[in-house]
């Protein structure tokens, strides 16, 4: 069972930047694409970007295009999320997910992802 665990979120300033970290201890990490997703109070979740198994491919959506970095440090075991120029409309709370290429789209839908961390809030707030 693939476990991750975000973090690096907190309150910032409009403008401002965090990165989150989404690390897993599983020697097949570099296997699994993974993706970032948030979710607002009251909204549904959104996927934000994702990153394939390799970190050849990623995909943002429009709304943080230009503003948000996904890369991934295989080393490690972990994806980050840079997040820069920060607005109040990118409060939510972040998780990050794994999803099994094999078989799966590219990018791959919200339900080809099988493990999910606990998230990380982040609040852009003055």
């Amino acid at each position: 069972q693939l476990q991750l665990v975000e973090s690096g979120g907190g309150l910032v300033q409009p403008g401002g930047s965090l990165r989150l970290s989404c690390t897993a201890s599983e020697f097949t990490w570099d296997y699994y694409a993974i993706g970032w997703f948030r979710q607002a109070p009251g909204k549904e979740r959104e996927g934000v970007s994702c990153i394939s198994s390799l970190g050849i491919s990623t995909v943002y959506a429009d709304s943080v295009k230009g503003r948000f970095t996904i890369s991934r440090d295989n080393a490690k075991n972990t994806v980050y999320l840079q997040m820069n120029s920060l607005k109040p409309e990118d409060t939510a709370v972040y998780y990050c997910a794994a999803s099994d290429p094999y078989g799966s789209s590219w990018p791959p839908r919200e339900d080809e992802y099988e493990y999910w961390g606990q998230g990380t809030q982040v609040t852009v707030s003055s």
